[in-house]
């Protein structure tokens, strides 16, 4: 998603050796076509067992497909 100086990026890391897959937001803000600043979040993907209203986090199904 982009808007003016703004770009957010939303994805899930996975294949990193880690228990749970990441889920990561980036946020940058480009000033004068040259990156000036960037923030992010990191977590780890909830499971099914996580989940109270029965949906996944990221996308349409759960990573740990229990």
């Amino acid at each position: 998603m982009a808007e003016g100086d703004f770009v957010i990026v939303h994805g899930r890391f996975s294949g990193t050796g880690l228990p749970r897959n990441w889920i990561a937001a980036d946020i940058v803000r480009i000033a004068d076509g040259v990156l000036a600043e960037h923030w992010d979040v990191l977590q780890d993907e909830g499971a099914r067992a996580d989940s109270k209203r029965g949906l996944p986090m990221f996308g349409d199904s759960f990573a740990d497909r229990s």
